[in-house]
């Protein structure tokens, strides 16, 4: 991966409190339509597919000892698509491997246990509680949870999943960082890691841009894309078609924080020296890696820490 630059920690339009809330919420909405969209033949997987896929092969058979909180969960955004598709997933492989196990007659009471005991849970959570999104949201699976109450990313309780079921409630605490982690400083990313280190199993940062020039035309390419899509997914929404093609407001704002994200956005060997700071780290294992999202240049970067059992 060759840099263009430094991290450069310059502003986002979308972060900026004078930025309307109109316009926020429409652009948010595009984000997450980006994590959710299949282009073929640019794209087999939705990004969200692609990040799902990750953390089975990365986890394995281990998954299912952990719950995933997703912190800076702002609306929701890619989190219920994620949980749904990792839980089928999952499903899927359960029903593989057990499949011609059962010979005894029991296997439909069998099979329908295992379906229950499958699955992993998802909690969002945010310093600025989303409680409508997430509400909606949760009515639509039981594995996605939330907290009511505001939670610091650099100083979340150890009794996070203390409102969840107790038998979930048990389960080892995984945090995800959405698109997320290149919005906070550098002190700050710091305590975050720190308190991660600190308060939980296992942690990961999925990012969609880095600082390279192929991240650069791949988030250059968002404007064309939104232009073919939007009157398919927006059509009940002329403001979001208004500031889509008359005033474009909207695609010149994902683009330019496109372009900033990049600049902001941190390297594997860069975090990896925050997160081994400390005596702590000696009793975790780190490791990263990238997947191409978007043919043939966009390219999802991902870096995941577990505590060593």
């Amino acid at each position: 991966m060759v840099l263009i630059s430094p991290r450069l920690h310059l502003f986002e339009i979308n972060d900026q409190e004078w930025f309307p809330s109109y316009f926020r919420e429409k652009v948010q909405a595009c984000l997450t339509l980006i994590w959710k969209l299949t282009v073929p033949p640019f794209q087999t997987i939705s990004p969200a597919e692609l990040v799902a896929q990750t953390l089975q092969n990365e986890l394995g058979d281990k998954i299912s000892e952990y719950t995933f909180v997703d912190f800076c969960a702002g609306a929701g955004g890619p989190t219920p698509y994620i949980e749904r598709t990792l839980n089928t997933r999952l499903q899927i492989h359960s029903e593989g491997s057990s499949f011609g196990e059962d010979t005894n007659g029991h296997s439909y009471e069998l099979r329908r246990r295992k379906k229950e005991e499958v699955g992993v849970d998802f909690v969002l959570t945010d310093i600025a509680p989303h409680l409508d999104a997430w509400k909606e949201a949760a009515v639509q699976s039981n594995r996605l949870h939330y907290v009511a109450q505001p939670v610091d990313a650099a100083n979340a309780p150890k009794d996070l999943l203390k409102s969840l079921p107790k038998e979930r409630s048990r389960r080892k605490v995984f945090r995800l960082f959405f698109l997320a982690f290149h919005h906070f400083d550098d002190p700050l990313a710091r305590k975050i890691i720190r308190n991660s280190l600190a308060t939980s199993d296992g942690f990961a940062i999925f990012e969609l841009q880095a600082r390279t020039v192929s991240s650069l035309v791949t988030v250059s390419l968002i404007w064309p894309l939104l232009l073919l899509v939007s009157p398919f997914y927006y059509w009940r929404s002329p403001g979001q078609l208004f500031f889509t093609y008359i005033i474009p407001i909207i695609p010149f704002v994902l683009v330019f924080d496109g372009y900033i994200s990049s600049l902001r956005t941190r390297t594997a060997g860069e975090i990896l020296k925050m997160a081994e700071r400390g005596s702590i780290a000696r009793d975790w294992g780190f490791r990263s890696g990238n997947e191409v999202h978007t043919w043939p240049c966009g390219e999802m970067t991902w870096f995941m820490g577990t505590k060593n059992s």
